[in-house]
């Protein structure tokens, strides 16, 4: 029975069931699916990366094509080196030509200046000794003429002086009279020397013949009172004092100037290297008047102020026109020794690499650039070296030239 029941047993596990066996292949299908499906599932991933890098492969490619083009478009791109302009567009643009000359040329040299007083013919009047200030007779501006009195003033040195001066004269007139042979000579000459250092002392301190005579007479002026008076003709610039005032000895208190000829200081670059003639002409304006003067003199130092070269020149004022303390302008004339090709300032251009250019008309209205030399600068001229006589150029409105030869085209209305 026992053997019985195993030998079932065993048959039951080799000889199973239809469905379970049905069962098992279907699960093993699946998982072979699910596998399979796995792996197609790989193969679609991989499928996309593919996709993606071939995308980038492309997007290099049209970009090195891009390149080859951009390469093959500047290679094939000329820069403009020429301007053509109609008739229009140069009105417009205020566009002038003219033709190249080689000429002698007369240019000027600019520079600030300062109307002087002539200092040889001007006077500082002032007291020889400590004095008091009792009466003016001027005023500021006043033309006065040689030996006008201008101040009187009180000086105790000057009583001192007037007074041995009134000792010495009567004692000097009574010797003189009776003479050497009476007297003997160093009675004489004692006399002599008195009289001679009393007037002295006084026209040191400022006294002339005049007021000297008026102390010959006993009793005659208070002592210790004089005048000043004008040594030259003029007009009173200053007159710095007070009535009253105590004003200490070479103290300024008239200033007489004859403005009929006048300085004018000019102030040129220190490194400036022009050479200026004694008697060079230069052209002054003054508040809106132009007169001519001449140079006299020159500094040979720089001004330690204004780090400049002074050269003085001398302008004629007949008409009392300009007045010191007046600002001028200044032009010394001059002219080319040799003839020179020289252009306008504004003829000229710079270009990107540095080098100056000129723009040359090779036809009406068709212009070319042409490099050129800079030389000496020749007031608003420049004389330059890369072209010759006759040929036509850019005078005014380079810039306009060099604008559409840049930019490929002009429009002076900025269409």
């Amino acid at each position: 029975m026992k053997k019985t029941l195993i030998s079932v047993f065993v048959l039951t596990l080799f000889i199973a069931p239809p469905s379970l066996v049905q069962a098992e292949e279907d699960a093993h299908n699946e998982a072979g699916h699910d596998h399979a499906a796995g792996g197609d599932d790989h193969r679609e991933g991989t499928g996309e990366e593919d996709e993606h890098e071939g995308g980038h492969a492309e997007e290099r490619e049209h970009e090195e094509e891009g390149h080859g083009h951009e390469e093959e478009s500047d290679g094939g791109h000329e820069e403009a080196t020429s301007a053509s302009i109609n008739a229009k567009q140069k009105e417009l643009a205020g566009i002038e030509v003219a033709t190249l000359e080689s000429k002698r040329v007369d240019y000027e040299i600019y520079a600030p200046g300062e109307l002087l007083t002539n200092g040889y013919t001007s006077y500082h009047v002032s007291p020889r000794v400590a004095s008091v200030v009792l009466r003016r007779h001027v005023e500021l501006g006043e033309h006065v003429t040689k030996g006008q009195p201008l101040v009187t003033l009180f000086s105790e040195t000057v009583a001192q002086a007037q007074a041995d001066y009134r000792k010495a004269f009567p004692e000097w007139e009574r010797i003189s009279g009776l003479g050497r042979s009476v007297v003997g000579d160093q009675r004489f000459n004692t006399a002599k020397a008195n009289i001679e250092a009393a007037r002295a002392t006084l026209l040191a301190y400022g006294l002339n013949d005049d007021d000297i005579g008026a102390l010959k007479a006993s009793g005659v002026g208070s002592l210790g009172e004089y005048t000043l008076r004008a040594r030259v003709d003029g007009a009173v610039l200053t007159d710095e004092f007070e009535q009253g005032q105590r004003v200490e000895a070479g103290q300024p208190l008239v200033t007489l100037a004859n403005e009929s000829e006048l300085w004018v200081e000019a102030h040129l670059p220190a490194n400036s290297d022009i050479v200026l003639k004694q008697g060079a002409e230069a052209e002054v304006r003054v508040a809106g008047r132009v007169a001519v003067a001449t140079v006299s003199q020159e500094a040979h130092t720089i001004d330690a102020v204004t780090r400049t070269r002074i050269v003085r020149l001398e302008l004629d004022n007949p008409e009392d026109r300009f007045h010191p303390g007046m600002f001028a302008d200044v032009y010394f004339l001059f002219k080319t020794k040799e003839p020179v090709l020289a252009v306008p300032e504004s003829a000229l251009m710079r270009r990107a690499d540095g080098d100056w250019t000129v723009y040359v008309e090779e036809a009406e209205g068709e212009y070319e650039p042409v490099e050129v030399e800079l030389g000496r600068s020749i007031g608003g001229l420049r004389e330059i070296s890369g072209l010759t006589a006759g040929q036509r150029i850019v005078s005014r409105g380079a810039f306009f030239v060099a604008s559409e030869i840049a930019k490929g085209g002009f429009d002076p209305h900025n269409h």
